[in-house]
């Protein structure tokens, strides 16, 4: 069945974030995207120019008309509009229809172009609906706010402390435990681009999909972040200020748990020859490397393709399969007698691969590789 997602936060008239962001991240995902609309804000790249609330008895309307006919699998909660609304939707959460429904809490209080769009009494009704959150997601102005990781944490939620806000080449992730701290984080480069509007909007629904799909909090994040990096690099550059991110771009990136075929490796006998015939078909070419004799192509639909000439020629072609939970899968399958030449091995262009063969002796790579499979650092271009 298809996991069934309630968005319960504002609206962006620029399409960058809010209930536009979480709509095309629930849908990219595999979901189905019912919504609560708390405000309406007129909205470009370059700020905030007004907010007109939700009266709080139509928010809850929305909630009760979405749940008796369609049901929900998962909540995620951004800007709400005013301190009554949030405090109704935190009695609203605990009702029995609901109670047991996970939930994800942004605490949405600033835009990206720095516009306030959370009141003090909304602030301060914050902590009830932390008390109902299975995990909350504030960057770091927002966790100052929250008064600090102890906090947030006291409620009995779980924190994923985001750091996209803090200065540094690097951008660390934490989540936290009520009981354990410091469970788990993740590291990678902060990628340059002002197309970041909508980024916590995003990850949270990420989140909640993959909650609503019956996926651990731990994987939902793990992919999430993958999905918000992908969305950032496919950012379709508009604006003129903070430009909002890609999100219906990220397709065919295996970011399931199931096989995607998105990549194939083909022999070429003269590689530049082959180079000029592949952009004749009209693929794009995302990576040149002449002392590996390699080159890799994308399709309008964001499956590539690769030239490998030398060496490799004798052997063939191999056929990619995907998978955003490569090593649970490849265990799996070890399990069921399937057997590989290659188990689960990081390798030095940022895949993390392993090889086999099919009956007829045909190659196959298994592999999980994010961003790197299109967005490698040395991308072309």
């Amino acid at each position: 069945m298809t996991a069934r997602v309630l968005i319960i936060a504002g609206s962006d008239s620029g399409g960058g974030a809010g209930i536009q962001a979480d709509i095309k991240t629930v849908s990219m995902l595999g979901g189905h995207a019912m919504t609560a609309i708390t405000a309406i804000t007129a909205q470009n790249t370059l700020g905030v120019q007004s907010v007109h609330a939700v009266p709080t008895d139509a928010v809850i309307a929305q909630i009760d008309a979405v749940v008796a006919d369609l049901g929900v699998d998962a909540i995620k909660i951004g800007m709400i509009g005013s301190g009554q609304t949030a405090q109704a939707l935190a009695q609203r959460l605990l009702q029995a229809d609901l109670a047991t429904v996970p939930v994800v809490f942004d605490p949405v209080m600033i835009s990206t172009s720095g516009a306030a769009l959370a009141d003090d009494g909304t602030i301060a009704a914050f902590e009830q609906l932390m008390r109902r959150a299975l995990v909350t997601t504030p960057n770091s102005e927002e966790l100052a706010a929250l008064g600090g990781e102890s906090a947030i944490l006291a409620q009995g939620c779980a924190l994923l402390a985001k750091g996209g806000h803090i200065e540094g080449e690097t951008i660390i992730d934490r989540l936290l435990e009520p009981d354990a701290g410091e469970v788990l984080r993740w590291e990678a480069p902060r990628i340059n681009s002002v197309h970041t509007h909508g980024t916590g909007c995003t990850l949270a629904s990420a989140i909640a999909t993959g909650l609503a799909q019956g996926m651990p909090l731990e994987p939902s994040i793990a992919r999430a972040r993958d999905f918000v990096r992908l969305a950032i690099q496919n950012a379709p550059q508009l604006g003129k200020g903070h430009g909002p991110m890609g999100q219906q771009h990220v397709r065919n990136d295996g970011l399931f748990t199931g096989p995607a075929i998105n990549q194939i490796s083909v022999p070429a006998k003269d590689l530049a020859v082959s180079i000029a015939f592949y952009r004749q078909m009209g693929l794009t070419q995302i990576v040149h490397s002449p002392e590996n004799s390699y080159a890799r192509f994308e399709a309008a639909n964001g499956v590539t393709l690769s030239l490998q000439g030398g060496c490799a020629i004798s052997g063939g072609t191999t056929v990619y399969l995907e998978s955003g939970a490569l090593d649970a899968w490849v265990a799996y399958l070890a399990r069921r007698g399937v057997r590989f030449d290659q188990m689960p091995k990081d390798e030095a262009w940022g895949w993390r691969e392993a090889h086999l063969a099919d009956p007829d002796g045909n190659r196959i790579c298994l592999y999980q590789a994010a961003e790197f499979r299109r967005f490698p650092p040395w991308r072309m271009g």
